[in-house]
C-alpha cells in the first residue's frame, strides 16, 4: 500500500512542481508506522529522488513555445538561495512552534494555494534527445546554484556539532543570511535592469519565463515568497515546492516550465534536508532507500505519461489540476492527522503552547 501511495504520489507531486511532502508524511505516519520526525526525513529522500529523475527527465524535452531551456535558471537562482534559507528557519521554527499551530497554518496555506490559472500552449518542431540536453543545460548557473548548495550544507553539517544557542551556532545560523541575500540580490539586481532596459527601449519581450513587472515591490515578493516556501517545508518534511509551484504559474510562468523550474530548485532544496537528517540519523537506511527507489521511478515515468497526455489531448492545464489535486489531498491529510493529534494532545493534558528553542535542539 505504501508503494502504491508513495508512487502514485511521487508521480502527481513531480509533475505538478510541489513535492508530495503533504502526502508522504501522513502516508509513512499511518500506515508504514513511523514517528512524524522519522517520517518528515523519509519524505524528503522521496522527494529527492522524484526530483532528481524529473529533472533529468526535463532536461530532455524542449520548451514549447520558445528557443530557451525548459528550465528558467534565472527564476530557479532568483528563488533557490530564499528557500534554502527558508528551510533553516523552517526548521529551526519547528522546535518552538506548538504542533496545533502548525497544523492550523498547513491547512490554511494549503487551501489558499489551491486555486491557480494557466495560458494555453503551442507546440513546437522537435530537436533530438542529445541536442535538446545539451541546449537545457547551463553550466555556469548550474555552478552557482551547486556552490550555494555546497556552502549550506557546510555549515548545516558544521553547525550538528556545536552546542545549540552558543554564540558559535548562532554565528553559523546567521551566516547563511548573507550567502542566501548576495546570490538572490544579484540575480534581482539583474532582472531589474534587464527589464528597465528593455522598457526604455519599447521591447515588449519578458526578461525571463515570468511575465510580471520586475519592480522593487514584485523583487521583494518573491523574495518573501521563496523563504516563505522553504519555511513551510521546514515545518512540513516538504521541499518548499506548495509555495513555489503555485507561485510561478501565478507570476505568469507557463505550467511545463514552472514544473520543472519547481522540481529543479526542489531538488537542491530537498537533498539539502537529506544529509542533514543523514548525519542527525533521523531515518531508516533500508525504507529510505526503497522508498527513495520508488520515487525515483515514479517522478520519471510521471513526467512521461503526463506529457504525451498533454501532447494528445493539447491542454497543458492538465499539471495545473494535478498540482491542485495534490495540494488538496495535502490539505486534507495533514489536517486530519493534525486534528486527531491535537485532541489526543488534549485529552491528554499534554503542553500545548510554544517551546523552548535551545533545550528542544
Amino acid at each position: 500500500m505504501a508503494t502504491v501511495i508513495g508512487f502514485l504520489g511521487s508521480a502527481c507531486g513531480t509533475v505538478g512542481g510541489v513535492g508530495g511532502g503533504g502526502i508522504f508524511v501522513p502516508m509513512l505516519t499511518l500506515i508504514v508506522g513511523f514517528d512524524t520526525k522519522s517520517a518528515a526525513a523519509i519524505s524528503k529522500c522521496m522527494i529527492m529522488g522524484a526530483s532528481a529523475s524529473s529533472v533529468w527527465y526535463n532536461l530532455r524535452v524542449p520548451h514549447p513555445t520558445k528557443e530557451v531551456p525548459i528550465i528558467d535558471y534565472d527564476l530557479a537562482l532568483l528563488f533557490q538561495p530564499m528557500l534554502m534559507l527558508g528551510i533553516t528557519v523552517g526548521v529551526a521554527l519547528s522546535v518552538v512552534f506548538p504542533y496545533w499551530l502548525i497544523t492550523v497554518l498547513i491547512i490554511i496555506l494549503f487551501l489558499v494555494l489551491i486555486d491557480t490559472e494557466y495560458e494555453p500552449l503551442v507546440p513546437k518542431e522537435e530537436k533530438s534527445k542529445l541536442q535538446i540536453l545539451c541546449f537545457n543545460l547551463r553550466w555556469k548557473r548550474l555552478l552557482v546554484l551547486a556552490t550555494v548548495w555546497v556552502l549550506f550544507t557546510v555549515i548545516q553539517v558544521i553547525k550538528n556539532d556545536v552546542v545549540p544557542c552558543t554564540t558559535l551556532y548562532w554565528v553559523l545560523f546567521c551566516l547563511q543570511f548573507p550567502i542566501a541575500t548576495l546570490v538572490f540580490g544579484y540575480e534581482a539586481t539583474k532582472l531589474y535592469k534587464e527589464h528597465k532596459k528593455r522598457m526604455s527601449t519599447g521591447n515588449a519581450e519578458t526578461v525571463c519565463g515570468a511575465s510580471i513587472q520586475w519592480s522593487p515591490l514584485n523583487i521583494a515578493f518573491c523574495a518573501l515568497c521563496g523563504i516563505l516556501g522553504g519555511t513551510v517545508g521546514g515545518l512540513l518534511g516538504s521541499g518548499g515546492g506548495f509555495i513555489l509551484g503555485p507561485l510561478l504559474l501565478e507570476i505568469g510562468v507557463i505550467p511545463q516550465v514552472a514544473s520543472a523550474t519547481a522540481t529543479f530548485v526542489m531538488m537542491f532544496s530537498s537533498s539539502l534536508s537529506v544529509v542533514e537528517f543523514y548525519l542527525l540519523k533521523r531515518f531508516p537506511m533500508p525504507y529510505a532507500l526503497y522508498l527513495m527507489g520508488v520515487s525515483i521511478l515514479a517522478g520519471f515515468w510521471g513526467q512521461y505519461f503526463v506529457r504525451k497526455l498533454i501532447t494528445i489531448l493539447r491542454r497543458a492545464s492538465l499539471i495545473v489540476f494535478i498540482l491542485s489535486g495534490v495540494i488538496f489531498a495535502s490539505a486534507l491529510t495533514m489536517g486530519v492527522i493534525g486534528i486527531e493529534r491535537s485532541i489526543r494532545m488534549i485529552h491528554n493534558h499534554e503542553f500545548m503552547g510554544f517551546l523552548d528553542f535551545c533545550s528542544g535542539q
